[in-house]
């Protein structure tokens, strides 16, 4: 045998005989459970996957602090899922209403929504809206200014962008006008048109605004009241006052219904049975980096977030690839896409119940890092 065969043959055998990088409890168990170890969450489900599988899903934990309460489960266990509503719910929605002709990007928003009067808001895009550079400000306590929605969206209406300020300001306003816009177009509210155009196609059995009192049993608890823990209503105090329904927040979720979502984005549009929810050119003009990381801000796609983060520890990690979009969520929630690996990391945790560590959010952030890290590093065989 001459060398050259030979060490062909031993390249081959040394191949076969290597132990592969996998998808597996020994890989993400460690990371999941540091951060109930930790206290920043009682419970978590981790899903991994690509655009047609489901590489792994486990749920860790309990539903409260409890050594006796349910155990989160992938499939069944509703998440109130928070800032992902942003992507989820109201970027998809706006998705649809572009790819129909409804809604033009950089057409003013007051073109649709006309009831937002306030100086300076005739010159604000619908992209602006969708980017956070629009020059809103960050963030309105309505829940305390109003007490109901139509006091609260008289507020909002009311409220321009700031003179001057440019660059990515991320407001939970943007989100909300973006969800006006959607019931002003389509004459119904968001949550509305948003189970008939994207939900119910796609197959979400599990994801609704204002969940229905039968799920109650099977939603992690976001807090406490007098000692009881709450579960089914909306954690964010604005999208409660709006009446549960808001651009930023409301949606309740399982993880399998996220998942579904992220397979759809990761295939450009088209769903498991082969029929398109997306054209791929609209997946690829609302996902791509429409704003660079300056000055500690993320980078932007429309609705979503971008690489790089610019923060100095990532929740999106060091090892996705540049093409990477997400969203992350008060409540403990996350989701990352990397079209290049074909690769989605969810990670969903209720954080914002009774966190036993006053770093809740900073344990949470490496939490999600780490297992970013080690998805993409068993995407690469490592």
């Amino acid at each position: 045998m001459s060398l050259l065969l030979a060490l062909q043959v031993a390249s081959a055998i040394g191949a076969l005989a290597a132990p592969r990088a996998r998808f597996d409890g020994a890989r993400f168990d460690p990371i999941v459970e540091e951060g109930i170890r930790r206290g920043a969450y009682p419970g978590a489900v981790l899903v991994v996957g690509r655009h047609d599988s489901v590489l792994f899903a486990k749920g860790y934990g309990r539903f409260t602090w409890g050594a006796s309460g349910r155990r989160p489960d992938p499939d069944s266990t509703v998440w109130d899922v928070a800032s992902l509503t942003k992507v989820v719910a109201t970027t998809a929605a706006l998705m649809h209403l572009v790819e129909r002709g409804r809604v033009a990007l950089d057409s003013p928003v007051v073109r649709y929504l006309p009831a937002w009067h306030a100086r300076g808001a005739a010159r604000v895009t619908v992209r602006q809206l969708l980017s956070h550079t629009s020059g809103m400000p960050a963030y309105l306590p309505l829940h305390r200014l109003a007490p109901g929605r139509d006091s609260a969206l008289r507020i909002v209406y009311a409220t321009g962008p700031r003179p001057g300020r440019t660059g990515v300001v991320y407001s939970d306003l943007n989100a909300i006008l973006l969800g006006e816009l959607v019931g002003a177009v389509s004459r119904v509210p968001l949550d509305v048109y948003w189970r008939r155009e994207i939900a119910v196609p796609l197959g979400l059995g599990r994801a609704a605004f204002r969940p229905p009192r039968a799920w109650v049993p099977w939603i992690v608890p976001t807090g406490v009241w007098r000692g009881v823990p709450v579960a089914g209503v909306v954690n964010d105090p604005n999208a409660h006052v709006l009446g549960d329904v808001a651009g930023h927040a409301g949606l309740f979720a399982t993880a399998r219904d996220v998942a579904r979502f992220a397979q759809l984005m990761l295939a450009e549009g088209a769903m498991a049975d082969g029929r398109r929810l997306f054209r791929q050119e609209t997946v690829r003009a609302f996902t791509r980096v429409a704003v660079p990381a300056r000055g500690g801000a993320s980078a932007r796609a429309l609705g979503w977030q971008a690489l790089p983060t610019d923060e100095a520890v990532s929740s999106a990690g060091t090892r996705l690839g540049p093409r990477t979009f997400g969203h992350t969520g008060w409540t403990g929630t996350s989701l990352w896409i990397d079209p290049d690996r074909d690769l989605f990391v969810l990670l969903l945790t209720n954080r914002a119940y009774a966190p036993r560590s006053p770093r809740s959010f900073t344990v949470l952030k490496d939490v999600r890092g780490r297992a970013a890290d080690a998805a993409a590093e068993a995407s690469d065989g490592r």
